[in-house]
């Protein structure tokens, strides 16, 4: 047994400390690396997984309504189960980055280099990508890829702001998630239309029929 306070004693202290401090130090260094590999990967898009598409509405806090693409024009004044308000959202990375294209006219919301909402027949720009940033108050905005700090907003009339004009912290560009309520799109989900086949009597019912009246 070693004596407390010899030479040797305080060594393997000195030993034991410098050991926990390396340790401590290559966790640190784990930790980073895997910060900036995940932010690295989350910036670029994935060419090999499979892009996983969503189907919703996007409620607009300040116009209470819903996004629409008609064409060129993006605004936020679609009532709910507007066939221009259902929107396919598709992954572009592991992350939280997707494009967001309009199911009825088939173009993709983008954003040009004014900070103006468009739409585009390709999504493939950088412009047409945004990230989806989940806040404290459990609404969504949308941060476009290309311009860091530029969001999608909408006035209370459903007209888009310019994107240079907004923060994360204003109502204008918080949005809410919603499953789109418009007529069925598939003939066997419409149960309105069900009807039951009606068959001939056979013999052996009308025969039970007349044991029943006699009784």
């Amino acid at each position: 047994m070693i004596p407390v306070g010899s030479y040797s004693h305080r060594l393997n202290i000195s030993f034991v400390g410098n050991l926990l401090g390396k340790l401590f130090a290559l966790r640190t260094i784990y930790v980073c690396l895997s910060f900036h590999y995940v932010r690295t990967q989350g910036a670029t898009t994935d060419q090999l997984s499979r892009r996983q598409v969503r189907v919703y509405q996007l409620y607009s806090r300040t116009s209470g309504k819903h996004v629409q693409i008609q064409g060129k024009r993006v605004s936020a004044t679609a009532e709910d189960g507007n066939q221009y308000a259902r929107l396919f959202v598709e992954t572009d990375t592991f992350g939280s980055r997707v494009r967001i294209q309009g199911a009825e006219s088939g173009l993709y919301l983008c954003m040009n280099r004014k900070g103006k909402l468009v739409g585009k027949p390709n999504g493939r720009s950088r412009d047409c990508i945004f990230t989806e940033i989940v806040l404290e108050n459990n609404y969504t905005a949308l941060q476009n890829a290309k311009y860091e700090g530029w969001y999608v907003a909408f006035t209370r009339k459903g007209r888009p702001i310019k994107a240079c004009r907004t923060r994360e912290n204003q109502r204008e560009v918080h949005f809410i998630k919603r499953l789109h309520m418009g007529p069925p799109h598939f003939p066997n989900t419409d149960q309105s239309k069900f009807e039951f086949i009606r068959f001939p009597p056979t013999g052996r019912a009308k025969r039970n029929r007349k044991s029943r009246t006699s009784e």
